[in-house]
């Protein structure tokens, strides 16, 4: 198992790479996103200008000198003065309409408008959980790595941290924000076409920091409440048998002591819910995509692909792995 350990960079940065958008704050399809790229091109465009200018002035200063002979010292003295107090003047003017268009722009992003839909996302080591909440606890379900929402709604998520902080960043979403243990923190997203943005942990939350993926997936609205309803279902036994042995497995493992998969006796909440893991573009927070061979890989050896994850090693024999990850594969 230890050959593969060098295939996981790869396979991510392929995933990556079918996206239909990249990772990049200036590939904005989001509100907010659009809103924080002209306030960067703003910032861009004015300390450009601010540099030609302080250039310009410099290179006339030296001709100048170089061209002139001795300076009256009075006259000279006049020209420092009012060069030092424009060059003041203009950086009160400069920093302040900067500062009054960042509030703006950050005024306009944190303007909650009515959400369509509230989404609870908590950052853990290394990993994200997603839970979408409704009045009916019945309607209720739980993902990982992955945020499924409608095209041109508001949505809210509501961010925390289990255990460090994390940053929750989807550039072209939105702005960072920070999941802080104890504290509730907020961010609103709204997707104005349909793709795959890809996100990431932006605050160094420990050693496998730059393996803690997600995936934004908007849609039109009618294909999110098919897959909302889908999530919504228990998982469906397989009639493979190869299936049928491998959910014995995870039965009779610590799988399920750590696992949820809702219809099965699985309850556990130290790791991700399985319920429909096989239809995930990704697992272990988008360092592989989701295939029967990724998840065996993954269950054999999860140290070597993602060292210091909490998924401990499960003693398993050929037939046991080849049995459970077709039954995890078959979790659609």
């Amino acid at each position: 198992m230890k050959r593969i350990g060098w295939l996981a960079p790869v396979m991510s940065a392929l995933l990556l790479a079918g996206c239909n958008n990249s990772q990049s704050a200036l590939d904005v399809h989001g509100a907010a996103a659009i809103e924080l790229k002209h306030l960067i091109l703003l910032f861009v465009v004015v300390c450009t200008a601010v540099w030609l200018a302080v250039v310009g002035v410099l290179v006339w200063a030296l001709v100048r000198r170089r061209g002139s002979g001795e300076p009256d010292s009075a006259g000279h003295e006049r020209t420092l003065r009012l060069a030092v107090l424009t060059a003041v003047a203009g950086t009160v003017v400069i920093i302040s309409g900067l500062t009054l268009m960042s509030f703006l722009v950050t005024h306009r992003i944190d303007r909650m408008d009515d959400a369509a839909l509230t989404i609870r996302v908590r950052g853990l080591q290394w990993w994200w959980q997603v839970i979408y909440p409704d009045r009916n606890p019945a309607l209720a379900f739980e993902t990982a790595n992955e945020i499924h929402i409608p095209v041109g709604k508001t949505i809210k998520l509501e961010l925390e941290g289990a255990d460090v902080i994390h940053s929750f960043w989807v550039p072209s979403l939105a702005g960072k924000q920070d999941l802080v243990p104890g504290r509730h923190n907020t961010l609103t997203i709204r997707a104005e076409r349909p793709g795959i943005y890809r996100g990431q942990c932006a605050e160094f939350c420990g050693l496998q920091h730059s393996h803690m993926a997600v995936l934004v997936i908007a849609e039109a609205e009618a294909d999110y409440e098919r897959w909302a309803a889908a999530q919504r279902a228990q998982s469906v036994a397989s009639i493979n048998p190869e299936a049928t042995t491998g959910r014995t497995v995870f039965m009779n493992k610590p799988c399920a002591a750590c696992h949820t998969i809702r219809g099965t006796q699985a309850a556990g909440k130290t790791g991700p819910d399985l319920t429909h893991v096989g239809g995930r573009q990704t697992i272990a927070a988008g360092l592989l995509e989701t295939t029967r061979g990724s998840l065996a890989a993954w269950i054999a050896d999860p140290q070597t692909l993602k060292p210091g994850n909490n998924m401990p090693l499960v003693p398993l024999t050929s037939d046991e792995l080849r049995a459970l990850s077709a039954y995890l594969e078959s979790l659609k």
